[in-house]
């Protein structure tokens, strides 16, 4: 489905920066233009990540082309996201961590405006991903 982005274009030493209007909390960066597809499925899997019905649909460009929170200089995309990645059954699981670090995952998720199992499951995937790739 066709969601509405709003991009902070970035630069040699900063990334582009993704905002979702229809997805309060959910923020997105990569490095360069053809990363940004990746990232922003990333982000909206890791955002619904258990809680599939909580998926809005998309807003009209042509309301948020009007909307004086993005008159900074960003531009528009229409991003195609994948709904059905997003995981429509949590399952719960019981596992051990160190308390501290706990605190962190806790302190750091609702910094970035996630549940402690959005920030887990997003990590994972992270990980997962990464060690996937050639050469990783």
């Amino acid at each position: 489905m066709l969601y509405p982005v709003y991009v902070h274009v970035g630069d040699a030493k900063h990334a582009h920066a993704v905002t979702f209007p229809n997805f309060p909390g959910c923020f997105s960066a990569a490095d360069d233009w053809e990363g940004l597809p990746a990232a922003i499925q990333e982000a909206v899997e890791a955002h619904f990540h258990g809680e599939p019905d909580a998926v809005p649909k998309p807003s009209s460009l042509e309301e948020l082309v009007v909307c004086p929170d993005y008159q900074d200089g960003g531009i528009w995309m229409l991003a195609e996201i994948d709904l059905s990645k997003i995981e429509t059954k949590p399952v719960r699981l019981n596992i051990s961590l160190p308390s501290n670090l706990v605190q962190e995952i806790d302190t750091w998720a609702g910094q970035h405006h996630m549940t402690r199992s959005g920030f887990l499951a997003m990590a994972a995937q992270k990980v997962m991903r990464s060690s996937s790739q050639p050469n990783a």
